[in-house]
């Protein structure tokens, strides 16, 4: 019964043990912050104006929502 309760133990040690769940979540997000930089960076080299034409444009689309 001993033994058992050793092995319970250390399994649940295991299985409670967080850390790599974690880093993969930065991971996740680390390569969600890559993917929308790579994104925008292409946007802005593809436009004619550069940033500002972007900004103009973000702006007056936002204007156009809210009215």
């Amino acid at each position: 019964m001993k033994k058992m309760t050793e092995w319970y133990t250390k399994a649940m040690g295991y299985l409670n043990n967080e850390k790599g769940a974690q880093s993969l979540e930065w991971l996740g997000i680390a390569a969600l912050l890559i993917l929308v930089l790579g994104i925008v960076s292409t946007a802005i080299s593809d436009q004619q104006g550069g940033i500002t034409t972007i900004i103009s444009n973000i702006i007056s689309k936002i204007q156009e929502m809210v009215g």
